[in-house]
């Protein structure tokens, strides 16, 4: 009567230990499809992201072309008139300098 007992323990554990594993299996399953949702909604998500960032990448290198096409005209503009300014600067000295020498030149003889 015990061995009998005993078979039937073994089969009630066997039993337990079967429902066990495929309850885990089942947990296991659905564990992983969760993370595949999850690793593909994340994927999704940082493709959006590095498109995001390379428009406005593309954005800036645009601007910055711009803004330096600009800085250079303004550059350019400014030089030419510095240029000119100096070589103004410089006739109103030469004119002065004339100017002076001649108006010492007539209090001299004056």
């Amino acid at each position: 009567m015990e061995q009998k007992y005993f078979e039937i323990l073994m089969e009630e554990m066997r039993s337990g230990f079967k429902t066990v594993i495929e309850g885990q299996e089942s947990l296991r399953q659905e564990l992983g499809r969760k993370i595949d949702d999850f690793r593909d909604e994340v994927n999704g998500r940082f493709e959006r992201v590095d498109a995001q960032i390379l428009a406005l990448n593309h954005k800036i290198d645009t601007v910055d072309a711009k803004l330096s096409k600009q800085i250079h005209e303004v550059d350019t503009k400014l030089s030419k008139r510095i240029d000119k300014l100096e070589k103004k600067v410089d006739d109103i000295a030469t004119d002065l300098t004339a100017h002076r020498a001649d108006t010492e030149l007539h209090r001299a003889h004056g």
